[in-house]
């Protein structure tokens, strides 16, 4: 035993420490019951089965603090809308709860629990307490005992007259016709072109001055290949020149082949740049006169 302690202190110290528990926990007890009792206001006073009803309630906390609702689960007869929502008010917090009722009568509902949470990162809770409100049903007073009814009969169609949409599809379709006739046009009559005059041909000495004797060239062998096609059909200016001189052997064996076969060669020479030196004036001279000679 401790000296100076004597057995009448000892119970004087157990008397106070029970004393100031006892204490706590009637203050905790308080404080729970005073969170439990909470008043939560609901509107519309008188709400309807279907109607939403919002369910509030004011949270004074210090400054700093902020709180967070738990969800609400739904019950039988009681089914929470949307989230719950937080808004600041003067002296702290409110709490909206949206709910409908499905079923008439009073309705008593245990809220969940809130969080506060501290700036300085503490936490605690407070019991969301429960509230009471009545439903009343959307049903008249003349029913006591509504019941189910059964199905009705299925509705016979009425007897229709088929002239009436007959007559309009005939009409609508004469005015259609009616319409396509009087917006057709008729077929403008074209003036005939007026006449363009033709440019006479540039000779062959103005190209040949202008140092372009592959142009003579070409329009050489265009115009023999084009003589050749009028007098000989088959031998038309899609064949190459050996396929050309072949056709013409088989139709035309009067035609002068070989000095056909020397101008073509000599021209074709020339348009692929093989030939130099060879006199362009006379090649182009030579196949006018063949060109002549087979139009006869």
């Amino acid at each position: 035993m401790t000296r100076g302690t004597t057995p009448r202190r000892q119970v004087a110290q157990g008397a106070a420490l029970t004393l100031a528990l006892a204490l706590l926990g009637v203050v905790a007890s308080w404080r729970r019951g005073t969170a439990q009792s909470a008043t939560w206001t609901a509107s519309p006073p008188t709400p309807t089965v279907g109607d939403t009803i919002w369910l509030e309630r004011a949270f004074p906390v210090r400054d700093g603090w902020q709180v967070r609702p738990g969800k609400l689960e739904a019950t039988e007869a009681v089914e929470p809308l949307a989230d719950p929502a937080v808004r600041r008010s003067a002296g702290g917090w409110v709490v909206r709860y949206a709910v409908v009722a499905w079923k008439p009568g009073a309705h008593k509902l245990t809220l969940p629990p809130l969080w506060l949470l501290g700036p300085d990162g503490r936490a605690d809770s407070t019991a969301g307490g429960s509230t009471s409100f009545s439903v009343a049903t959307v049903i008249p007073d003349s029913l006591r005992q509504p019941s189910p009814q059964g199905l009705l009969a299925p509705l016979r169609r009425a007897h229709q007259d088929p002239l009436p949409p007959l007559v309009a599809v005939t009409l609508a379709a004469g005015l259609l016709g009616a319409g396509v006739v009087a917006r057709r046009r008729r077929p403008r009559a074209l003036e005939p072109a007026p006449p363009v005059p033709v440019e006479r041909e540039v000779p062959d000495t103005r190209w040949l001055a202008a140092g372009e004797p592959k142009a003579v060239t070409a329009r050489a062998i265009w115009r023999l290949r084009t003589a050749l096609a009028r007098a000989v059909p088959e031998a038309h200016p899609a064949l190459a020149t050996d396929e050309c001189l072949a056709v013409v052997r088989r139709v035309r064996p009067d035609a002068p082949l070989g000095e056909l076969r020397e101008l073509l060669e000599q021209l074709d020479r020339v348009a692929f740049a093989s030939a130099h030196g060879t006199d362009v004036a006379a090649l182009s001279a030579m196949a006018r006169r063949l060109a002549r000679d087979l139009a006869l």
